[in-house]
């Protein structure tokens, strides 16, 4: 079973041990304000590796680069000036920027899957220090098997992959609970690739311009997250729920009517008061409980598909479509 160390109570005894993990090349559980990620070294061919075979993830889906500040980002990644405008305004913070790769990039191909472009986030808290004082950037996708519930806290993590790890650092539940939004810069535009925890709005009122959207999925791969099916529980997934049948557990957001909800194997609110912050933080936790019911189908009630409801509703879209 992996190791765990309480950030809060041990900071320089998790640095030390964390630091002394990733340089043996094994990846560790890492808190962040998102989620918890699958933390190993990014210039480690045999690091990143043990990523994608802990997770079971393809290796054509590429990995979010962390580093510790801007600073430090600048020495993987080139910045145009929109990008530099948004890394000033929220980094440390739940921003990942699509960029182009220095030729003499430390980063390693496989955690880009051979793009010449990287995913990179400046995280807060910890990880950041973390990373400061290990001084490499860290790949570090959200630390669950590919495809399924993110992990929002150290208990997630050992769930699922503690048998695959020897290292959580736990820090508690993530504040966020949902993963960065992903933005890509080109020609002087914006293109939002994944949303997240940072809604688009701020990014476009920051830029000073609009954020363009995929109209439809592409088969092109440039950030994580973009795969139809992911984020998925072991039971169905259904949405827009005005009504609950047997069999099935309703997780619901604000106080909806919702017909037959007495047949509900069980019933979790997102948030009653209709918070979508709350909403976000609570998403992936209460998507593991609901799953724990046995229930056949989780049923989610209507979900304001605006600010971080467009992150919610894109992780509940994907946990819905078909799989393969």
């Amino acid at each position: 079973m992996a190791r765990h160390i309480d950030i809060l109570e041990h900071p320089q005894t998790a640095i030390d041990v964390a630091t002394a993990t990733l340089a043996e090349g094994l990846p560790i559980g890492l808190p962040t304000e998102t989620v918890y990620g699958l933390a190993a070294d990014a210039t480690n061919p045999a690091a990143i590796t043990r990523i994608y075979e802990t997770k079971g993830r393809p290796r054509f889906n590429p990995l979010i680069c962390h580093m510790s500040d801007l600073a430090m980002a600048e020495r993987y990644a080139v910045f145009d000036p929109i990008s530099r405008k948004l890394a000033e305004a929220f980094w440390p913070g739940p921003l990942t920027l699509v960029l182009p790769l220095r030729s003499d990039s430390g980063i390693h191909p496989l955690a880009t899957a051979g793009l010449d472009t990287v995913g990179i986030r400046v995280p807060q808290g910890f990880a950041g220090d973390l990373i400061r004082a290990f001084d490499r950037p860290l790949a570090a996708p959200s630390a669950n098997t590919s495809g399924k519930i993110s992990a929002t806290s150290a208990d997630h993590v050992d769930d699922d992959l503690g048998e695959r790890i020897t290292l959580i650092l736990d820090a508690g539940a993530s504040v966020v609970g949902v993963e960065s939004t992903i933005v890509k810069v080109e020609d002087g535009e914006m293109r939002l690739l994944r949303p997240g925890g940072l809604a688009a709005s701020e990014i476009e009122r920051v830029a000073g311009k609009a954020l363009k959207r995929q109209k439809k999925a592409s088969a092109a791969i440039e950030a994580p997250g973009m795969m139809a099916s992911h984020y998925a529980p072991g039971a169905a997934v259904r949405l827009d729920a005005t009504e609950i049948s047997e069999n099935e557990t309703l997780i619901r957001f604000g106080t909806p009517d919702i017909a037959g909800i007495e047949k509900a194997v069980a019933v979790l609110d997102l948030s009653a008061a209709g918070d979508l912050s709350e909403a976000a933080a609570n998403l992936f936790d209460f998507m593991k409980r609901a799953d724990a019911t046995g229930a056949a189908t989780i049923a989610f009630s209507h979900i304001p598909d605006e600010g971080l409801g467009e992150a919610i509703n894109d992780r509940l879209r994907r946990a819905a479509a078909p799989r393969e």
